[in-house]
């Protein structure tokens, strides 16, 4: 099967701007207070539920994937990019990171009782979201929980540099309400959800949506 040309060049991409992602991206206990508390209230939630593990898809350095380890939950990372997967196995070898694609996640069905996808979907052109949904809600256990977050608008960004280096991928802001839509479609259950304005370090809108799997009936 033929890879999807934009896969390629989030991979590509990423690969390239490693290192100095690792360099100039603020680490979780930076983030704003509440991002942070969405990610603890995630992590509370899967742990009351039971349910493991946690796959922190699109997890780059791994940085985000330690975090919920620290907060008790059975956590691994899957990303595109071998250079972030090196990066992660080698600042963090006691946890999992392996490569690989939220389009096509290697997991079994009903397999997770988590998932995070954290600021790493704005790269997946809208037509492809409804698979990449797909696939949350297909490796979710029931009762199983998915955060999202990540920009919100209405723009497709065709940058060709990040962190100085040059990069090919593409990033597709997309309104909230749009995003809960999908979710929704997926058969993921919104049950909170978290706009905040441009602040800080983050110069665009920016939002986070907790959803569940249902149990089954």
């Amino acid at each position: 099967m033929v890879e999807p040309s934009f896969l390629t060049a989030v991979r590509e991409s990423y690969d390239t701007i490693a290192a100095d992602y690792v360099e100039r991206v603020p680490p979780p206990a930076e983030m704003d207070p509440l991002s942070r508390a969405m990610l603890a209230g995630f992590a509370e939630l899967v742990q009351s539920a039971g349910l493991r593990p946690v796959a922190d898809m699109g997890c780059g350095p791994g940085r985000v994937t330690v975090h919920l380890a620290g907060l008790g939950v059975p956590a691994f990372g899957v990303d595109l990019s071998p250079k972030m997967i090196g990066l992660a196995r080698q600042a963090y070898p006691n946890l999992r990171f392996t490569e690989g694609s939220m389009n096509a996640m290697e997991m079994r069905e009903d397999e997770l009782g988590g998932i995070l996808a954290w600021y790493s979907t704005h790269h997946t052109p809208p037509r492809w979201l409804p698979a990449v949904f797909a696939e949350f809600h297909r490796t979710l256990a029931p009762g199983g929980y998915l955060l999202w977050g990540d920009y919100v608008g209405d723009a497709r960004l065709q940058p060709t540099q990040a962190y100085g280096r040059p990069v090919s991928y593409e990033s597709y802001l997309l309104p909230l309400d749009h995003m809960v839509g999908l979710l929704a479609q997926a058969g993921l259950v919104v049950t909170a959800r978290l706009e905040q304005e441009p602040g800080g370090r983050v110069n665009r809108p920016h939002a986070c949506l907790l959803a569940r799997k249902p149990d089954r009936t």
